[in-house]
């Protein structure tokens, strides 16, 4: 089954032009069947490519899924136009007032702030206090996996001596886990951070495990044993082609950036990168949807 989302968001016609099955509000109307409500809160300055990204993705299941895409009113977004987020967002204050069945919180380019300077971050613990009440499993991405440790289980990053970037090995620590069910034993994530949390800082709460890590790039997996929450340091939902865009981004600015580790064939920057992680993206939000979110929500939400 698809998702639900407006016909006229801008990522409708690339998912189309992927064969990525999506519905418009007026089908959905017409089955008989509750979708998944996911809600997505945007913290990402490209704010469009992150929705392509993650849609793609979450549109890939055998569920429906009617997508709410949540933004932060107290910040306002330098590359994503007002129009656009007025049109196809929710702010925090009409998010809190509805029901989601999962929730995910992406990251942002922030790192390198401590929390309580972000100027939305009060406006963040808000939605992320109301995730742990409100929904039956919110998936954290890269900063905002370190937000929400930091915020629920008080562990700090820490800076980086350089920045973490480039795809890397990563080891599944459990076999027995739905969320990697149908993974190899060694499977590839991108990274793109200045920042990390220690594994040791992760092992003294009692209620967090690691699912999988990495001996270059540190943890990457790490849930609460109740199954509620679920924090993630990496990308899974890049392109094959988005720390590419990232490095001659920065490259072209005359900053001082590394070539991305194991991305380019033979780390040649003129050569066109191939994703291998693309098979456990789709498998990892399958996963989460079905077994995390899908079999633990009732049809009534009452």
């Amino acid at each position: 089954m698809p998702i639900k989302i407006s016909s006229e968001l801008p990522a409708a016609s690339v998912l189309e032009s992927e064969n990525i099955f999506f519905m418009t509000e007026q089908r959905a109307a017409t089955q008989d069947i509750r979708p998944l409500k996911i809600a997505i809160v945007n913290l990402m300055p490209t704010k469009i490519a992150t929705e392509t990204h993650l849609l793609r993705l979450l549109g890939n299941t055998p569920l429906q899924v009617e997508i709410s895409l949540v933004r932060m009113q107290s910040h306002k977004s330098k590359n994503t136009g007002e129009t656009h987020l007025e049109r196809f967002y929710i702010t925090t204050e009409e998010a809190v007032r509805r029901k989601f069945d999962g929730i995910i919180f992406t990251g942002a380019p922030i790192e390198q702030i401590p929390f309580e300077q972000v100027d939305y971050w009060q406006e963040l613990v808000t939605l992320m206090d109301y995730a742990e009440k409100n929904s039956f499993c919110t998936l954290y991405i890269c900063w905002g996996a370190q937000a929400g440790l930091y915020h629920h289980y008080g562990i700090q990053k820490k800076l980086l001596k350089q920045k973490l970037f480039g795809v890397f090995k990563n080891k599944r620590i459990t076999h027995a886990d739905p969320l990697l069910r149908g993974f190899d034993d060694i499977f590839s994530v991108p990274q793109s951070r200045h920042t990390e949390f220690k594994e040791e800082d992760v092992l003294k709460q009692k209620q967090l495990v690691i699912l999988a890590k990495s001996e270059e790039s540190g943890v990457l997996l790490v849930k609460s044993k109740d199954n509620r929450q679920i924090f993630m340091t990496g990308h899974l939902e890049y392109d094959a082609d988005t720390l590419g865009k990232e490095y001659w981004r920065d490259k072209n600015k005359g900053l001082d950036i590394e070539v991305p580790k194991n991305y380019y064939p033979n780390d040649d920057p003129t050569k066109e990168p191939i994703s291998n992680w693309r098979s456990c993206a789709h498998l990892f939000y399958s996963n989460w949807l079905n077994y995390y979110v899908y079999q633990e929500t009732p049809y009534d939400f009452s």
